[in-house]
């Protein structure tokens, strides 16, 4: 018990956001490695904690290169070189316990996307609450240059989201028409 409260103040960030920590949804996780960095938020405005690379010498990486060929490379001291075009898995050695209910979204980071050309492959990630493995972090280099990822670099960011239940319903006739909106793919504006 001991352990979760640790790692709880260390995900809620320096500064409490809250009072009264028994209102907070709790997202626990578990380190497959001591030294994997947890999770935190950044500042106490922070809408989505950081997720950090956890990279370990030996460790391999599975990528796909710009030629569309699967590889596996090892770790060599911490750091992983990321080719334009290659999309590769950058492990966390984390794996989270989602409340039910709930999932987290994994968002890309601006400054990682804009000054480095460092993206998610899928844009967004999502972890479903019954999923309990390992997170890896899919990502591509869309820059002109290797781009390297250091260990304990913030890679991307989490938020823990609610997942309402709902059905999926076939229907033997086409929707109608809810408001003036006509078309799509630009149809509002540039």
């Amino acid at each position: 018990m001991t352990k979760t409260l640790r790692y709880t103040q260390r995900i809620r960030g320096p500064r409490s956001r809250a009072s009264d920590s028994s209102t907070l949804n709790l997202l626990k996780f578990y380190k497959l490695n001591p030294n994997a960095k947890a999770p935190i938020f950044a500042t106490e405005g922070s809408a989505c904690f950081d997720i950090h690379a956890s990279l370990i010498r030996g460790e391999k990486v599975k990528l796909y290169t710009s030629n569309d060929e699967f590889d596996q490379q090892r770790i060599m001291n911490e750091e992983f070189v990321i080719w334009p075009g290659e999309r590769v898995q950058i492990p966390t050695n984390l794996i989270f316990d989602i409340p039910k209910g709930w999932s987290i979204r994994i968002h890309p980071r601006s400054g990682l996307s804009f000054k480095r050309g460092l993206i998610l492959v899928n844009q967004e990630g999502i972890i479903d609450s019954d999923y309990v493995e390992p997170v890896f972090i899919l990502m591509t280099n869309v820059s002109s240059k290797d781009q390297t990822i250091y260990n304990d670099d913030r890679i991307c960011q989490g938020e823990m989201v609610p997942s309402p239940l709902y059905h999926l319903e076939e229907i033997n006739e086409k929707p109608t028409q809810k408001t003036d909106r006509e078309g799509g793919f630009g149809s509002t504006g540039y």
